[in-house]
Protein backbone atom coordinates (compact mmCIF):
# COMPACT_ATOMS: atom_id res chain seq x y z
CA UNK A 1 0.00 0.00 0.00
CA UNK A 2 1.60 3.36 -1.33
CA UNK A 3 0.52 6.35 0.69
CA UNK A 4 1.02 9.64 -0.71
CA UNK A 5 1.96 12.77 1.26
CA UNK A 6 1.70 16.20 -0.12
CA UNK A 7 3.34 19.01 1.39
CA UNK A 8 1.83 22.41 0.19
CA UNK A 9 3.24 24.75 2.67
CA UNK A 10 6.65 24.08 0.83
CA UNK A 11 5.60 23.38 -2.37
CA UNK A 12 6.69 19.62 -2.65
CA UNK A 13 4.75 17.12 -3.72
CA UNK A 14 6.08 13.74 -1.98
CA UNK A 15 5.32 10.25 -2.37
CA UNK A 16 6.72 7.09 -1.08
CA UNK A 17 6.31 3.54 0.00
CA UNK A 18 4.85 3.59 4.13
CA UNK A 19 7.40 1.64 5.95
CA UNK A 20 9.88 1.40 3.64
CA UNK A 21 12.90 4.11 4.49
CA UNK A 22 15.27 2.57 1.59
CA UNK A 23 12.92 3.36 -1.21
CA UNK A 24 12.05 7.23 0.67
CA UNK A 25 16.10 7.31 -0.16
CA UNK A 26 15.94 6.13 -3.66
CA UNK A 27 13.18 9.14 -4.35
CA UNK A 28 16.09 12.04 -6.06
CA UNK A 29 13.55 14.94 -4.35
CA UNK A 30 13.45 13.70 -1.02
CA UNK A 31 17.61 13.03 -1.76
CA UNK A 32 17.50 16.65 -1.73
CA UNK A 33 15.64 17.79 0.91
CA UNK A 34 17.28 15.47 3.37
CA UNK A 35 20.87 16.96 2.19
CA UNK A 36 19.76 20.37 2.60
CA UNK A 37 18.20 19.17 6.40
CA UNK A 38 21.51 18.06 7.05
CA UNK A 39 23.30 21.28 6.42
CA UNK A 40 21.11 23.40 8.08
CA UNK A 41 21.70 21.26 10.99
CA UNK A 42 25.40 21.03 10.54
CA UNK A 43 26.31 24.93 9.53
CA UNK A 44 24.96 26.33 13.55
CA UNK A 45 27.36 23.07 14.96
CA UNK A 46 30.43 24.35 12.88
CA UNK A 47 30.01 27.91 13.67
CA UNK A 48 30.76 26.76 17.65
CA UNK A 49 33.71 25.08 16.80
CA UNK A 50 36.52 26.76 18.68
CA UNK A 51 39.27 27.56 16.34
CA UNK A 52 42.28 25.75 16.25
CA UNK A 53 44.98 26.75 19.15
CA UNK A 54 48.30 28.42 17.37
CA UNK A 55 51.58 25.72 17.42
CA UNK A 56 53.06 25.91 21.03
CA UNK A 57 49.97 27.82 22.84
CA UNK A 58 49.11 26.44 26.76
CA UNK A 59 46.23 27.11 28.55
CA UNK A 60 47.77 29.92 29.97
CA UNK A 61 48.88 31.62 26.70
CA UNK A 62 45.27 30.95 25.15
CA UNK A 63 43.30 33.75 27.71
CA UNK A 64 41.20 36.04 26.05
CA UNK A 65 42.09 39.48 25.00
CA UNK A 66 42.70 42.03 27.53
CA UNK A 67 40.53 45.30 28.26
CA UNK A 68 41.39 47.89 25.61
CA UNK A 69 43.81 50.47 27.11
CA UNK A 70 44.41 53.11 24.36
CA UNK A 71 41.39 55.10 23.53
CA UNK A 72 40.78 58.18 21.36
CA UNK A 73 38.26 60.46 22.68
CA UNK A 74 35.97 62.42 20.61
CA UNK A 75 37.90 65.94 21.25
CA UNK A 76 41.01 64.10 20.40
CA UNK A 77 39.43 63.00 17.19
CA UNK A 78 38.09 65.99 15.70
CA UNK A 79 41.60 67.82 16.80
CA UNK A 80 43.40 65.27 15.32
CA UNK A 81 41.11 65.80 11.91
CA UNK A 82 42.23 69.55 12.08
CA UNK A 83 45.81 69.06 10.75
CA UNK A 84 45.46 71.22 7.28
CA UNK A 85 49.10 70.43 6.11
CA UNK A 86 48.82 66.81 6.64
CA UNK A 87 52.10 66.60 8.78
CA UNK A 88 50.38 64.82 11.62
CA UNK A 89 50.53 67.38 14.04
CA UNK A 90 48.32 69.73 14.80
CA UNK A 91 49.05 73.34 15.60
CA UNK A 92 46.54 75.54 17.92
CA UNK A 93 46.11 77.94 14.46
CA UNK A 94 45.28 74.81 12.63
CA UNK A 95 42.88 74.06 15.13
CA UNK A 96 41.17 77.54 15.72
CA UNK A 97 40.81 78.02 11.41
CA UNK A 98 39.01 73.95 11.36
CA UNK A 99 37.09 74.87 14.54
CA UNK A 100 35.89 77.96 13.06
CA UNK A 101 35.13 76.00 9.61
CA UNK A 102 32.84 73.40 11.74
CA UNK A 103 31.03 76.09 13.54
CA UNK A 104 29.92 78.18 10.03
CA UNK A 105 28.96 74.88 8.44
CA UNK A 106 26.10 75.01 11.95
CA UNK A 107 25.80 78.53 12.54
CA UNK A 108 25.14 79.86 8.59
CA UNK A 109 26.54 83.35 9.38
CA UNK A 110 25.27 83.68 12.49
CA UNK A 111 27.59 84.69 15.37
CA UNK A 112 26.52 81.71 18.14
CA UNK A 113 24.02 78.44 17.79
CA UNK A 114 22.14 77.33 19.98
CA UNK A 115 22.40 73.48 22.00
CA UNK A 116 20.06 71.77 19.44
CA UNK A 117 22.13 73.42 16.76
CA UNK A 118 25.20 72.22 18.70
CA UNK A 119 24.01 68.50 18.99
CA UNK A 120 23.94 68.58 15.34
CA UNK A 121 27.56 70.05 14.98
CA UNK A 122 28.61 67.66 18.07
CA UNK A 123 26.90 64.18 16.03
CA UNK A 124 28.95 65.92 12.54
CA UNK A 125 32.26 66.36 13.59
CA UNK A 126 32.83 64.32 17.02
CA UNK A 127 30.52 61.48 16.03
CA UNK A 128 27.26 61.24 18.50
CA UNK A 129 25.58 63.81 19.57
CA UNK A 130 25.81 63.07 23.39
CA UNK A 131 29.74 63.15 23.81
CA UNK A 132 31.75 65.24 25.82
CA UNK A 133 32.07 68.58 25.80
CA UNK A 134 28.07 68.91 26.16
CA UNK A 135 26.98 72.51 25.29
CA UNK A 136 26.21 73.07 29.03
CA UNK A 137 30.38 72.83 29.87
CA UNK A 138 30.96 75.18 26.74
CA UNK A 139 28.31 77.49 27.52
CA UNK A 140 30.56 79.51 29.54
CA UNK A 141 28.50 82.60 29.65
CA UNK A 142 25.01 80.54 30.60
CA UNK A 143 22.97 82.60 27.93
CA UNK A 144 21.75 79.07 26.23
CA UNK A 145 24.02 79.97 23.04
CA UNK A 146 27.47 79.02 22.07
CA UNK A 147 29.71 81.18 20.34
CA UNK A 148 32.68 80.46 18.06
CA UNK A 149 35.00 81.72 21.11
CA UNK A 150 33.19 79.40 23.53
CA UNK A 151 34.15 77.09 21.27
CA UNK A 152 37.44 77.59 21.02
CA UNK A 153 38.05 78.17 24.23
CA UNK A 154 36.65 74.61 25.31
CA UNK A 155 38.95 73.27 22.50
CA UNK A 156 42.27 75.22 24.08
CA UNK A 157 41.53 73.28 27.21
CA UNK A 158 41.78 70.38 25.96
CA UNK A 159 44.50 71.11 23.42
CA UNK A 160 46.19 72.33 26.18
CA UNK A 161 45.88 69.10 27.87
CA UNK A 162 47.07 66.88 25.17
CA UNK A 163 49.95 68.95 24.81
CA UNK A 164 51.79 67.19 26.42
CA UNK A 165 55.28 68.82 25.26
CA UNK A 166 54.42 72.26 25.81
CA UNK A 167 55.39 73.02 22.51
CA UNK A 168 51.95 74.32 20.87
CA UNK A 169 51.18 71.74 18.75
CA UNK A 170 50.02 67.80 19.35
CA UNK A 171 51.29 64.77 18.04
CA UNK A 172 49.07 61.87 17.00
CA UNK A 173 50.82 60.08 19.56
CA UNK A 174 49.68 63.03 22.22
CA UNK A 175 45.94 62.71 21.51
CA UNK A 176 45.72 58.99 22.53
CA UNK A 177 44.46 58.36 26.13
CA UNK A 178 45.54 55.68 27.98
CA UNK A 179 43.53 53.92 30.39
CA UNK A 180 43.96 51.36 32.94
CA UNK A 181 41.64 47.73 33.26
CA UNK A 182 38.23 48.65 34.63
CA UNK A 183 37.97 48.15 38.47
CA UNK A 184 34.96 45.95 37.79
CA UNK A 185 35.72 43.01 35.49
CA UNK A 186 32.50 41.41 33.87
CA UNK A 187 31.76 37.96 35.60
CA UNK A 188 33.60 38.47 38.84
CA UNK A 189 31.85 39.84 41.71
CA UNK A 190 33.19 42.69 43.41
CA UNK A 191 34.68 42.21 47.16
Amino acid sequence: MHVHAIAPAYGFGLSFPRCQPDAVLKDPRMREILALAALLLAVPAGAQQVAPALPGATAQSARPQPFATIVFEPAAMMIAACDANFDAVVTRDELHACLKRSFDTVAKGRPDIGYIDYSDWAKTWLGDANVVPSPYSIDTDDDNRITLAELQATFDSFFDRYDTGRNGSVTRAELLTLRTAPSVIPGKKKR
